[in-house]
Order: structure tokens, then C-alpha cells, then sequence
């Protein structure tokens, strides 16, 4: 399957002009969002005006530095992709409750130490590949309306009191069909720019109503760097309330961690004309990212960031997915730190408007993740999963499911629906896994000489299955090629083998430590002429007797998952 609307992949140059715009069309979206978190907080919490200065300035070098490790990698820190950083509001609730506890010191340090939750996962990732599966991923995508819809209607109403009756349903309206006509209507350089031609035409309609800021642009000033007092520091005395509150710091970063999840694979899916198999090393990297991130949010004393899922949107929206949009996107951040009447014009965008453009985004968030659901594969059980965890992510959002009960830190946590929604996904999946049949393991060394060990495995595996002379010889063939295909001249590698019956199929699992080719690509070009008869020969077998093959590539561990029918 082939996506021709991409324009330039994530490893092609674009023009620098064109790559300069489009980058300005994501740090135009994303700005306000980075600032507003810091800004909430702060009335939220209480703090001084000069914490507020710095925080919101912190903030928005952290997002620039982050967003530029996310596209280029550094080693295993960043995807690879355009994945634009910045503040996130998930953490607004627990980060109110350590700046009362004890002020802006506490929450810095309660964000460096739940930063740490991310480098753990990006670095087992492998290990825990069962619970963070693109079943998971795809489930969170389409919750992301879900969980976003109560903003965007409060933002599609948010002006002043002096405003015309008609300026939120007309500047709104405006924004959204212009976006949805230049991109549903027109190619080319009108589908690039939709964005920012709807944000242009909604703020010239908010400024005829009077709700575009004018104000605040003219009392902010041009250059400007924040009082260095402003900076919090740590606070390391390692108190009550930082045992107390550690915690849900904890739990709201793995959620986050499923968002960052969810969002770097959608990024793959948007970043190459002819569908690939997901690179779960780009996924770590994209966690190991986020990590950096809130680790310097948390040095920095601002709030903690995370992926904006908006990148994939407007990736799809524009059909360019170069890495170095993200790196021109990332500079601009920076410069803007520096520029306060910059930020200010964009902070000054009416809420109608960001609704408009708001709408447009998740709508294409939603079904980036029933791609993934689907490329996947749903059969009967993960059809169930994801269709219970999307009613209960929608009943907990809308305090539909016994809202007399749910107060407290439970009711902040399961308030928001792609929480309660990936909660549950995870809950379930790992059910399902803890009940199903257990499996067969063989260890051996990944070579020729193990083939006579796992064809015996395979053997007994068939016999107990009771399953016939005919899946035996599938089984067996399977194992041989897969083992084939994963073996290279490198160093020494192991390889597990894993084997759990389904029914009358076969989940087979072949886990190694690392190799660089991967298998689900090979088997789209098993009938590219230049690949080596061996090879060809051995790929189509596998392709002949296997359902489905899934390869994921982690650091230093390799995963290919067949199933036989």
C-alpha cells in the first residue's frame, strides 16, 4: 500500500523556502500550546511573576531543543520524525498540588525524577512489548477527539463579554471551511498552506469582532530575556510531600508514554509514499526523547512536554514529512523565546479560531488510528479490547460511569478519557495474555547448527497440538526460514523461541538480540530483481506457509512474530 500524497519523505531535502514555511506553520500552531500550560499553572498554583516569566520562556527553549533531537537523533535519543515537542497539561493537576505543597522547587524536582520512568521504558521497551503494542497505540489515537472535544468547545466559545454574539460561531465557522475547502479542494501549495491560511482568515475575522488581542501584541516588547531569579532550582530534601506526590507523577508520565507511543508510530505511517514496518528503535527513541525533554523541563523549572500529535495532522495535511522541518521548527521555538511580541501574536489568536483549526487536526489524529488498528489486524479479541476501552475512555470522560464515586486523585486521573481508555486497553490485553494457554520455549544459539534443535521443538510443539501432519510441516518450514532470514555473519546472537497454540493456529515468536534488515520489508520486495535467489527463495517459503508476519526492530533485540493457520 502506497501513500502518493506524501510529497517529500523523512530522509528527502525540501526546498529551504518551502521547509521554512512549513516549519513556521508548525511553530504557529504549537506556540500558544506550549505557553498556555506554564500560564495556567501558575494562576492555578499561585507563584510569583517573575516564576511565570521564566517558566514560560524555559518552556519554550525545552520545546525547541527537544523537537530538534526528536527529528535529527541524537544515539537512541529521538524518533527520527517530525514529532514537535512542547508543554503538555496532563500534568497540571498534580503540578497545581506540589506548587502549593511546597512552590516551583518541588515540581522541579518531582519532574526530573518521574523523567527518569521514560528513560526506563524507552530502554525495555522490548521487554514490555506486549503491554505498548500498536493495539494500544491505535486505541489512544482515537481517543484523542474524545478527550480533546470538551477543550475545543470551550475554546469555540472563549471571547470576551464585549464580543458581537455572532463572533465565536462566525470566526469559528470561517477558519474551519476555509482549512477544510483548500484542503479537500486543491493540491499543491493550497493544501500546504490551509493551515495557516484558515488561522489568517479566522484572526482577520476576530479582529473585525474585536476579539483578536491587538493589545497584548503592542504592550509586549520585541527582545526580551527573563530575570534569572525567576529560576526555582531543586528542591532536595526529599520531604513528605515529595514521597507523597511522586506517585502520580509517576503514573501521569506512562501515560504520556502512551500518547508518545501512540504518536511515533502515526509519524511512520505519514512519513513514506510505500508503507513500511514499524521501527520500534524509532520508537524508543521518540520515549527516550520525551524523557529528555521533561528531564530538561524539570532542570529548567517548567512544566513537563510531550509529542504533539498534531505533527502527524498536519504532516498528512501538507504531504511533507522531512526531518528537516522539525529541525527548522525546533530553531524557531528558540528564536522565539527571545522574542516576546512573536509570542505574543500567536498567543493572541482568538479561541474560535484555534478551535477551528483544533477540529480539523484530531479528526485526522482519529483515524490515523483506525490505520493502525487495521494494519494491524482485528480479529474478534482486539475488536473487543479496543471497542470497550473506547466506551469506557468516552463514559469516564463524560462522568457517565458512577460519577458519585469518582472523586479525588481517581477522579482527576480517570476525568480525562484517553487515560481511562489506555488504562483499560493495557488492563485487558494483558489479560487476555495472562489467560491464554501457556506457551513453549526453546533457547538455543542463533545459528545453522541450532536448525536440528528447533525443528525438533516445532515437532513436539505440532504433537501436542494434536493438530495434524500438515500444520507440523508448516510449523517446521516457518521455523527454518524465519531462522534463516534472522541469521548474518555478525557476532554471535541467541535466540529464543516462543510457541502458544490459538485454536487450531499457532502464535509463534522468535526473539534475537538485533540485526539490521527487517523481515516485513524484505517480504514486500521478495520480487525485486537485484535481491539474492537464497533469499528470494527462502522469503517466499515463509510468506507461503505463514498467516502474517510482524518484525519489530528494537536496540540490540529482534522480534518477528508469525502466525500459522
Amino acid at each position: 500500500m502506497s501513500n502518493e500524497t506524501i510529497r517529500f519523505e523523512a530522509d528527502e531535502r525540501p526546498p529551504t523556502l518551502l521547509a521554512l514555511g512549513i516549519g513556521a506553520q508548525f511553530t504557529a500552531l504549537a506556540i500558544a500550546t506550549v505557553v498556555l500550560p506554564p500560564v495556567i499553572l501558575v494562576s492555578l498554583g499561585g507563584a510569583s511573576e517573575a516564576y511565570l516569566a521564566w517558566a514560560v520562556f524555559a518552556a519554550v527553549i525545552v520545546s525547541g531543543v527537544a523537537t530538534i533531537v526528536q527529528s535529527v537523533r541524537v544515539g537512541r535519543i529521538g524518533a527520527g520524525y517530525i514529532l514537535v515537542m512542547g508543554s503538555t497539561s496532563a500534568f497540571l493537576p498534580v503540578s497545581v498540588s506540589a506548587l502549593e505543597a511546597s512552590g516551583p522547587a518541588l515540581l522541579a524536582t518531582l519532574i526530573v525524577f518521574s523523567s527518569l520512568v521514560q528513560f526506563g521504558l524507552g530502554w525495555k521497551m522490548a521487554e514490555l512489548r506486549r503491554i505498548f503494542t500498536p493495539t494500544v497505540a491505535g486505541t489512544v489515537l482515537l481517543l484523542i477527539p474524545v478527550s480533546v472535544a470538551p477543550i475545543i468547545l470551550r475554546k469555540m466559545t472563549d471571547v470576551p463579554e464585549f464580543a458581537d454574539p455572532a463572533a465565536a460561531p462566525v470566526t469559528a465557522g470561517v477558519s474551519l471551511l476555509t482549512i477544510v475547502f483548500l484542503a479537500l479542494r486543491f493540491e499543491g501549495a493550497p493544501r500546504l498552506w490551509a493551515l495557516a491560511i484558515g488561522l489568517v482568515v479566522g484572526c482577520l475575522i476576530g479582529h473585525y469582532f474585536g476579539i483578536y488581542d491587538v493589545q497584548r501584541i503592542v504592550d509586549a516588547p520585541w527582545i526580551g530575556f527573563p530575570d534569572p531569579a525567576g529560576w526555582p532550582g531543586l528542591d532536595l530534601s526529599f520531604g513528605t510531600a515529595f514521597w507523597a506526590l511522586l506517585p502520580g507523577f509517576v503514573l501521569v508520565t506512562l501515560v504520556g508514554a502512551m500518547d508518545t507511543l501512540g504518536d511515533s508510530i502515526a509519524i511512520q505511517r505519514a512519513s513514506w509514499r510505500e508503507t513500511r514496518a514499524i521501527d520500534f528503535r524509532a520508537v524508543q527513541g521518540a520515549i527516550n526523547a520525551d524523557g529528555l525533554g521533561n528531564l530538561l523541563s524539570g532542570l529548567g523549572g517548567t512544566v513537563p512536554n510531550t509529542t504533539y500529535g498534531a505533527s502527524i495532522a498536519i504532516t498528512e495535511l501538507t504531504g511533507v514529512a522531512a526531518r528537516r522541518i522539525g529541525v527548522m521548527t525546533g530553531a524557531m521555538f528558540i528564536v522565539l523565546a527571545l522574542l516576546p511580541k512573536l509570542v505574543a501574536a500567536v498567543v493572541a489568536i482568538p479561541g474560535p479560531v484555534a478551535a477551528a483549526y483544533l477540529a480539523v487536526l484530531v479528526a485526522l489524529l482519529a483515524m490515523f488510528g483506525v490505520k493502525i488498528l487495521v494494519s494491524e489486524g482485528l480479529d474478534y479479541r482486539k475488536s473487543l479490547i479496543v471497542g470497550m476501552s473506547f466506551w469506557i475512555g468516552l463514559a469516564c470522560q463524560f462522568d457517565m460511569i458512577f460519577p458519585e464515586h469518582m472523586t479525588g486523585f481517581i477522579g482527576e486521573l480517570l476525568g480525562n478519557g484517553m487515560t481511562a481508555g489506555g488504562i483499560t486497553v493495557i488492563l485487558l490485553s494483558t489479560l487476555l495474555g495472562l489467560t491464554s494457554p501457556r506457551p513453549r520455549r526453546l533457547r538455543v544459539p542463533l545459528s545453522a547448527d541450532s536448525l536440528s534443535a528447533v525443528d525438533a521443538f516445532f515437532v513436539r510443539f505440532a504433537a501436542g497440538m494434536k493438530s495434524g501432519e500438515e500444520m507440523a510441516h508448516r510449523l517446521r518450514a516457518v521455523g527454518e526460514e524465519t531462522v534463516h532470514s534472522l541469521m548474518d555473519n555478525g557476532a554471535e546472537r541467541r535466540l529464543l523461541v516462543v510457541a502458544r497454540a490459538d485454536g487450531r493456529a499457532a502464535e509463534l515468536e522468535f526473539v534475537a538480540s538485533a540485526g539490521e534488515s527487517n523481515l516485513e520489508d524484505q517480504l514486500a520486495l521478495v520480487d525485486v530483481a537485484d535481491m539474492p535467489h537464497e533469499t528470494a527463495a527462502s522469503l517466499r517459503l515463509l510468506e507461503h506457509y505463514a498467516s502474517s508476519v510482524r518484525h519489530r526492530q528494537y536496540h540490540d533485540t529482534d522480534v518477528v512474530t508469525v502466525r500459522v493457520e
